[in-house]
């Protein structure tokens, strides 16, 4: 990872004494563009920040006329959420809004596992037959074309609040209320769902002469959850809200506050993000979120403690199934890492996962691997999934080029939902990478890390991490410091957690002071070896009742190293051309005689015909025979590594297996020996071998031959399957290996037309192939 180390800057005088306290404050101000003494105080004190007025959302004006007109008339409204935090928290403050001023409000969050996001007609007739005269969306809406429609049709009048970002032709509702509808940049364009639900509440309650600050709290809640950027109103909405959740008067979230061994007087932002809000998530990623807006609108005690009880069961449920898809999705990730290398997003499929909490588990491999990540699980005959991105990728953008593979699609820059046919998984992979790529460039744009300043361990005192809490809260647009410390060494290190899944470290620095440092989910990274640096972030902790530096460890980077140079690069091997020899088995027979010493490698049906050897029996030897074609470019440059060569002689015989129903049949037969034979147990790479194919084709093979019902993997490892009898029933995912299959074929064949046809001369050349 890119270090981006801080900007040289030059404090005015009056900035440092308005804003006061240690440097790095004020540094960190002006490095985010608040440059200004007015602006800062803007920034640390709500009470200084003047916010927009509701009327700046457009259509936000048509809407409340209308419902101050359902309010008068004793018209029903229905308000519409989503099962997110922002859309639980927006529904909430709606029907609590509405009724508050005497409105007959009801309320419906679809149900993630049957109807995911939007508006679906079935459900929507159903409830319109009820008697709704008012259709009020919030944080959905936007796309709802035939929803919007429908509901006109039966004298229904809409009127769409919502954040997500505009389709090409919006719906023919009442109002529309969004602030993509603003120039960028302006303070309310980033609104959340629940944030231009607010506005809509604020202006009915300014003109009703009431005051709406109470549903600040959830404003708040729902801001933080959904991760929109933390600047502008958002800001100032956040800061207004959390002391009102810190002395909540909701029944539910004081209970929550209990059962999670919150102390209410010190919630902040990460506790939303990382307490609060995935237990009232996991209601909606394992269940239904419509009690939601009970749970945070109770006056009944009893109420409160039960819904509070079910979230902790919830939230333990999620917890443990995305551990579970996340060490599945690293397993595919280890069986096939071409899925990594190959592709400029991640994109697995797994029928079994959860199709709740596979966001989550993007969002953790977008972490670690720092490309978008896509996840899909299957519903009924389809593939259904969630998108995680980086900066710098609009992942709905590079979908939408794709939009002729897919049933439905809808989302963020950074986050989006996708539904698909199981067959055309593996041309969306890999048109969606190619979309990227032309977004981006073909190098993904290497992740970078931006440093706030460099301490000595002796400066991280409870002082300094005060003085750095003022520039909360953090989030998008404001993110928490990290700092960094020079050239420091591991001292001791425990294992730590539960599943001992996490580290405990102590580093010290040049000075010789000791810092005690934390590593989340670290047990399976390798240890930097000597002197590094470190980034880390700070917070103050409590233990045992007492307040203590807590330091987070973030990312290291190895000291500057001397290179040495001049040494010279070895020259590339000649190549002899032999492809178009009329005679090859003479040609090769008179080699053998030259060269007794070289290395013959041929695979498939061929290694037999000509006694030569697999890729696993590499070995150093002055020439290399390449007899038939190698299945890809890896598996050639893998074998040139090992034998080093100063002359290749390539014959580049063609291979037996033309099709996916021949290497199919071939694969069956060694499966079938397999099983009578060895008891099931497969090696990988012997059996690619024996194919002629990449070993990523052979698990792609053997994982259809299961689909099918052939066999059975009873275990998997990274150079083994272990094999036993099939039960004869297919999976329900069998049409996607099978087009996995397909793509596998593909691309071997591909490799081996270019290897054979190329104008080449030089041996790197057929390295590669454009």
């Amino acid at each position: 990872m890119k270090w981006i180390e801080p900007k040289e800057i030059t404090i005015p005088q009056s900035l440092q004494n308005a804003v006061g306290g240690h440097p790095l404050v004020a540094q960190t101000l002006v490095r985010r563009g608040i440059t200004t003494t007015r602006a800062a105080q803007a920034f640390l004190d709500p009470d200084h920040y003047t916010p927009s007025p509701p009327s700046e959302l457009p259509g936000l004006n048509e809407a409340t006329n209308r419902l101050e007109q359902a309010l008068r008339e004793g018209e029903s409204i229905l308000v519409w959420g989503d099962f997110d935090v922002d859309g639980q928290t927006a529904t909430s403050l709606l029907v609590s809004a509405l009724k508050g001023l005497g409105g007959e409000v009801d309320y419906y969050i679809p149900l993630r596992a049957t109807e995911s996001h939007g508006i679906k007609i079935p459900k929507l007739k159903t409830l319109l037959e009820k008697g709704v005269d008012v259709l009020l969306t919030c944080d959905t809406g936007i796309d709802a074309h035939d929803a919007v429609d429908y509901a006109n049709s039966q004298g229904v009048d809409v009127l769409i609040t919502d954040h997500h970002d505009l389709p090409t032709q919006l719906p023919n509702a009442t109002a529309i209320v969004n602030g993509n509808l603003l120039p960028e940049g302006h303070p309310l364009a980033d609104l959340a769902g629940v944030g231009v639900a607010y506005k809509v509440a604020e202006e009915l309650y300014q003109r009703a002469g009431r005051s709406s600050k109470n549903f600040l709290d959830l404003v708040a809640l729902g801001t933080v959850a959904d991760i929109v950027p933390q600047s502008g109103d958002n800001r100032y909405l956040i800061q207004r809200g959390l002391p009102i959740l810190r002395d909540t008067s909701r029944l539910g979230l004081k209970a929550l506050y209990t059962n999670a061994k919150l102390n209410p007087q010190k919630i902040n932002e990460e506790h939303i993000g990382f307490v609060i809000g995935p237990r009232l998530n996991a209601l909606g990623r394992l269940g239904d979120a419509n009690p939601s807006v009970t749970f945070l609108t109770t006056s009944n005690p009893r109420r409160a403690k039960i819904l509070a009880t079910q979230l902790e069961g919830l939230n333990r449920k999620r917890q443990n199934l995305t551990e579970e898809i996340y060490k599945s999705a690293q397993e595919q990730l280890d069986r096939h890492p071409e899925l990594v290398e190959d592709y400029g997003a991640l994109v697995l499929f797994d029928p079994r996962w959860h199709p709740g909490v596979i966001g989550i588990v993007a969002s953790r491999l977008v972490e670690r691997y720092h490309k978008p990540a896509i996840l899909l699980t299957q519903t009924g005959d389809r593939a259904r999934g969630s998108a995680r991105s980086v900066k710098g990728t609009h992942i709905t953008e590079a979908i939408t080029t794709q939009a002729h593979l897919l049933d439905s699609f809808g989302g963020h820059p950074m986050a989006a939902g996708v539904r698909l046919a199981l067959e055309k998984v593996p041309e969306f992979r890999r048109g969606l990478s190619q979309a990227i790529a032309q977004m981006v460039g073909h190098a993904p744009p290497e992740p970078s890390l931006t440093i706030d300043g460099y301490l000595p361990f002796s400066d991280l005192n409870l002082e300094l991490i005060a003085d750095l809490e003022r520039l909360a809260p953090f989030g998008p647009g404001n993110p928490s410091l990290t700092l960094a410390t020079r050239d420091v060494e591991i001292v001791n290190q425990t294992l730590i957690g539960r599943d001992n899944t996490h580290r405990k470290l102590i580093l010290e620095d040049s000075q010789g002071k000791h810092q005690e440092v934390l590593w989340w989910k670290s047990a399976d990274i390798p240890l930097p070896e000597g002197k590094f640096d470190l980034a880390y972030t700070v917070k103050t902790s409590t233990f045992r009742g007492q307040k203590q530096v807590q330091v987070t460890w973030k990312d290291v980077r190895a000291r500057q190293r001397v290179e040495i140079t001049g040494e010279p690069k070895p020259s590339l091997p000649e190549v002899v051309d032999l492809r178009e020899n009329a005679h090859p088995l003479e040609k090769l027979t008179r080699l053998q005689a030259a060269h007794p010493d070289f290395f013959l490698w041929a695979e498939g049906g061929e290694r037999e015909r000509v006694q030569g050897q697999g890729r696993s029996q590499a070995k150093p030897s002055p020439a290399l025979v390449i007899w038939n074609t190698p299945p890809g470019p890896v598996e050639l440059s893998d074998v040139l590594e090992v034998v080093k060569p100063e002359k290749v002689y390539v014959f580049a015989q063609s291979p037996a297996v033309s099709g996916v129903e021949i290497f199919l049949k071939q694969l069956a037969g060694f499966v079938k020996h397999t099983l009578k034979a060895k008891g099931g147990k497969v090696e990988l790479v012997a059996l690619a071998e024996a194919l002629g194919q990449r070993v990523a084709t052979v698990r792609s093979g053997l994982e259809w031959l299961e689909g099918q019902g052939h066999v059975q993997i009873r275990s998997r490892s990274e150079n083994a399957y272990h094999l036993k009898t099939g039960t004869g029933v297919k999976t329900g995912d069998h049409a996607y290996r099978f087009a996995i299959l397909q793509e596998k074929i593909k691309e071997t064949l591909a490799y081996q037309k270019h290897f054979r046809r190329a104008e080449v001369g030089r041996l790197g050349d057929w390295e590669t192939r454009d």
